[in-house]
């Protein structure tokens, strides 16, 4: 029997597009879908199709003849999406979700409700589910605009240096999806990811100094100035709920998880792997 075709929606995203690297690396037939498809740089063997949450129409096309799914949160979008599950036969769905969901810190009640209600609408539609409820992704300096102000100024202007985060790779998210998709026994079950130490922002910009090479500066902003620096690029809701998290591990060692390691067989990478893997983005 031939395995089944897996639609990667997202697949030019962080975590989506490595989900269709390892997929492919499996030689396990998949279509990448994107809000853009002309944005995919995908291998002969992968078909590309748009797929975009918030335009229903695109969703029944690029779930014909797929049997499971990765899955972003897009809360505005998942009814119709399961409506051309449904329609389409979907077995299973892998969906990236929060561990906000059971692990939030007050003021981030947005996040959670997001990822609450999305999750809630895959459990009453009946169709399988894994649910991958990482908290920190190391990526998320990348949109926090680090890479283009050390490359700069060889100095990130950032608030609350001694914050803790339990970072994770985008390619351990990924790896524990391929597992859900391809392996049995993860339908119903719910996961909490986490790279493998509690890592300050400060340590962060350590840590890219001496993968870089280059001496680095944290000029540490007031959370007022940090609203505004951010203001251009991040909605509101964002900011209340990153700032809240940033407020609550000020100085306090977030808990970590072992679920990457006892899923891939492998333990979850460092922050330093991550930044290893990205160099390039703060050597310019």
């Amino acid at each position: 029997m031939s395995p089944a075709k897996i639609l990667v929606t997202g697949a030019t995203g962080q975590v989506g597009r490595e989900v269709l690297r390892q997929l492919v690396e499996e030689n396990v037939p998949v279509r990448a879908g994107a809000r853009n498809p002309g944005r995919l740089s995908c291998p002969p063997s992968v078909e590309t199709v748009e797929a975009d949450l918030t335009r229903p129409e695109t969703l029944r096309t690029a779930l014909d003849g797929v049997e499971k799914a990765f899955l972003y949160a897009v809360p505005q979008g998942t009814a119709a999406f399961l409506d051309a599950a449904r329609d389409a036969g979907l077995k299973h769905i892998v969906l990236l979700s929060s561990q906000t969901v059971t692990d939030a810190f007050p003021g981030q009640e947005p996040i959670v409700e997001m990822h609450r209600t999305v999750e809630a609408a895959i459990v009453e539609s009946g169709i399988a589910y894994t649910f991958l409820r990482p908290h920190n992704f190391a990526s998320n300096i990348l949109m926090w605009g680090w890479p283009e102000s050390i490359r700069a100024r060889r100095k990130v202007r950032f608030p609350y240096p001694e914050s803790h985060s339990d970072v994770i790779h985008e390619k351990d998210i990924a790896a524990v999806a391929v597992k859900a998709l391809l392996e049995p026994g993860h339908e119903g079950r719910s996961y909490f990811l986490s790279g493998p130490e509690s890592v300050t922002q400060r340590r962060q910009l350590e840590i890219i100094a001496e993968v870089v090479g280059t001496p680095l500066e944290f000029e540490e902003r007031t959370p007022d100035q940090a609203r505004e620096d951010l203001a251009e690029t991040v909605p509101p809701w964002v900011a209340d709920a990153v700032f809240a998290y940033w407020t609550g591990s000020d100085g306090v060692p977030t808990h970590l998880s072992d679920t990457v390691e006892k899923i891939t067989g492998r333990p979850a990478r460092t922050f330093g792997e991550w930044a290893a893997d990205h160099a390039a983005d703060f050597r310019g």
